[in-house]
């Protein structure tokens, strides 16, 4: 098995229960991964993208991290994505989006 350039997670929120109930599940997280799998795919971009649990930075949600960059992007909406992949493409980040 040929391991991805990319591995995009978003957070959705999951508790220890299993219930996806924080921020960025209540700000649409759950919606963005068919956005940027379909992005990815459209793009030739080679990654897996899949949701996390809690990744307790809740008052910048939604998150995406990208590895193995170690990105991790706050306030995240589909055009936030787009600029994202872009700069993915480009071999770099948009700082202005990344949490420091």
């Amino acid at each position: 098995m040929k391991k991805p350039d990319y591995m995009i997670l978003v957070c959705n929120s999951y508790r220890v229960a299993g219930d996806a109930q924080g921020a960025c599940n209540k700000q649409g997280a759950a919606s963005l991964v068919q956005y940027i799998v379909e992005e990815c795919s459209d793009r030739g971009i080679d990654a897996v993208v899949t949701t996390t649990a809690c990744l307790s930075v809740c008052s910048q949600g939604p998150i995406i991290v990208v590895q193995p960059n170690n990105y991790w992007y706050g306030g995240v909406d589909e055009g936030r994505i787009d600029e994202i992949l872009d700069a993915l493409e480009e071999g770099k980040a948009v700082d202005e989006y990344l949490i420091t």
